[in-house]
């Protein structure tokens, strides 16, 4: 099989007789069975503990799904926290803990459906940052300018925040349907030949940077804490992630080539130890009334949180009341959707990668994306305040444990669902003081700025072309977004609506920079292997040619295989042809007429027909 950039020879590839192996030489066919034995032999980073259908044992199931609910709590609590402000949610209100629970409920059941009928590839599914800038851009507008809330009494201070609240999720409910239409309607394709790596890495790496001055906000309430929590995320995930810590109980490595008998901690838990440390040290700083009371460090500043939150508490549909809507926070959210769904498709092939699965075919791409659309509008109905997407900090998770069962991520998602259920774990998480967070958020979102930079690993850098694409989107991202924020009343088209619009639009960096690199990628000249594409390009034929059953549904395929009409549903597994080319069909169709002609060549006037020579 030719996979050279730009001309794949499908006719080359002998499908039935042989097989290629990696140096192009013919092998015998295998069956589906012994290729998926295979399939961690021809890896190179060793053999999988339990591969994407295994089953491990239940105990050894709950202790991998905790973990990986550690990793996902621990990311997904920094949107709620840098959101509620923006809400003008005071300080230690209990309805923190609600949202949060709230959040990691619908967590849950989006991720047992992705990993369930979506993908079903083990990917965790909760909140996303990509959602946060539109969110934050839309309560920077001057109508949503936080009151002084002093003398307000309880009933109008949640009023105040819920009425926010609502035009978020009407915002999120709308906007994430277009990811729904993409998904239903197959255009994924099409949409990836012109949002290339170009055009998403500035988009991503806005997200990181544009956060800094909400993150220093958390930090600046004391820097000892935020100063300390980062001290001891570094010394752990880079400075002692190679020391192990030796487990007498344990039968198998983590990786065969280093001590059967240990672990390493520091490199699988390194926030969750920094946390305990740090939490610890504050609380017996609290208790020594070393710390001055009123001071962000102290662990007993949000106690009424944990006071009055409930011990029980079913979240519900449109618990802060019925959305509201307007075109101008839809648009804005818009451009969250579009990051969100080209960084998720990228979380797929990598997922698939680190697992020793073949790149996810176009069915299983269309289908992950509808079940994130559906979950982006479950967390709208629900009012998160966000929406969902695939969290790549659980997919290093696969490639540290080499644990790829989805079982593991069905039952973490379980889980999730029965911690949505107690109130009282949501306001744990809340209680934490604001300065470890904001020292534990600037750990992380540099590591968001890293996904961006991923990215890029297929583009060719040398390119003048590429390099001032990259760096021109991502400057002019922050400049024009950090000069709207300070001069919000530029903007006056004597129209409130567009000039609401244009506000959140041109306020959101990630927008700004995406959108100059899409239109700079798709205007200025460039190859295939150039703008990266060839991999991709390499990566969506070999997945049309595999005959792996990985990305079946769980139930119902005898049926789908049936009836050819799947074949034409982007959503099957049967998937084949997209409905646009029954246009292109019909037209050929027609194409074909019988016309008459006289054969010269005869004396009998014979008529003969022949059919017009229209390619397909």
């Amino acid at each position: 099989m030719d996979l050279s950039c730009g001309r794949i020879n499908f006719n080359s590839v002998e499908l039935e007789g042989s097989n290629r192996n990696q140096h192009g030489e013919n092998v015998p066919n295998t069956s589906p069975v012994e290729a998926n034995n295979n399939k961690s032999d021809l890896s190179d980073g060793g053999d999988l503990l339990y591969g994407l259908q295994d089953v491990p044992p239940w105990y050894i199931t709950i202790c991998l799904a905790i973990q990986h609910n550690l990793e996902m709590i621990t990311s997904a609590v920094a949107v709620p926290f840098l959101l509620t402000p923006a809400l003008c949610m005071e300080n230690d209100d209990p309805d923190k803990a609600n949202i949060i629970s709230t959040l990691i409920f619908v967590s849950g059941i989006i991720t047992v459906m992705q990993s369930t009928i979506g993908t079903t590839l083990p990917i965790v599914q909760g909140s996303s940052i990509s959602y946060l800038l539109p969110s934050l851009a839309i309560m920077s507008l001057p109508k949503w300018k936080c009151p002084n809330l002093d003398g307000m009494s309880p009933a109008e201070k949640t009023e105040e925040w819920q009425v926010r609240m609502r035009e978020i999720q009407g915002a999120i409910l709308f906007a994430s349907m277009f990811e729904i239409l993409i998904a239903l309607t197959g255009c994924i394709g099409y949409l990836t030949k012109f949002i290339t790596p170009i055009t998403i890495a500035p988009a991503i790496m806005l997200i990181g940077l544009s956060l800094f001055n909400n993150v220093m906000v958390e930090c600046s309430k004391n820097y000892y804490a935020a100063g300390s929590m980062v001290l001891l995320l570094i010394i752990f995930s880079q400075h002692l992630r190679n020391i192990e810590i030796p487990i007498p109980w344990s039968r198998r490595s983590i990786n065969s080539n280093r001590n059967p008998k240990a672990f390493p901690i520091f490199q699988v838990f390194p926030i969750l130890l920094a946390l305990i440390v740090v939490w610890c040290v504050c609380a017996i700083l609290t208790f020594l009334e070393y710390l001055p009371v009123g001071d962000a460090a102290r662990v007993d500043v949000k106690s009424r949180i944990i006071e009055e939150a409930p011990w029980f508490r079913i979240p519900y549909p449109f618990q802060w009341g019925l959305p509201t809507v307007s075109i101008g926070a839809v648009v804005g959210v818009l451009c969250g959707v579009l990051t969100s769904t080209v960084e998720s498709m990228g979380d797929y092939c990598c997922c698939a990668s680190v697992i020793r699965e073949p790149v996810p075919p176009e069915h299983a791409m269309n289908r992950g994306i509808f079940i994130e659309g559906l979950g982006c509008v479950l967390s709208a109905i629900f009012g998160t305040g966000n929406a969902s997407t695939s969290y790549s900090s659980n997919i290093g998770t696969l490639a540290v444990t080499k644990v790829g069962s989805r079982r593991v991520i069905q039952v973490a998602g379980v889980i999730m669902i029965c911690l949505g259920l107690v109130g009282k774990a949501g306001s744990i998480f809340v209680s934490l003081p604001d300065p470890i967070l904001g020292g534990m958020f600037l750990f992380l979102f540099p590591l968001v700025m890293a996904v961006g930079l991923a990215t890029l690993k297929d583009v060719n850098l040398e390119s003048s072309r590429n390099i001032f694409i990259v760096s021109f989107s991502i400057f002019l991202g922050l400049a024009v977004s950090q000069w709207i924020h300070a001069h919000p009343e530029l903007i006056n088209t004597g129209t409130p609506e567009l000039d609401s619009l244009l506000q959140i639009l041109l306020s959101t960096g990630m927008f700004v920079a995406g959108f100059t690199g899409f239109i700079l990628d798709n205007t200025i000249s460039g190859t295939d292997e150039e703008r990266g594409l060839c991999g991709r390009q390499a990566a969506e034929a070999a997945s049309k040619i595999c005959r792996d059953t990985s990305y079946d549904l769980p139930f119902g395929m005898s049926i789908v295989k049936r009836f050819n009409i799947f074949k034409w549903f982007p959503l099957s597994p049967t998937y084949e042809h997209h409905p646009i080319t029954l246009l292109q069909f019909w037209k050929s169709a027609n194409a074909r007429v019988s016309l008459p002609i006289q054969n010269n060549s005869t004396n009998n006037g014979i008529l003969q027909s022949f059919h017009s020579t229209s390619a397909l």
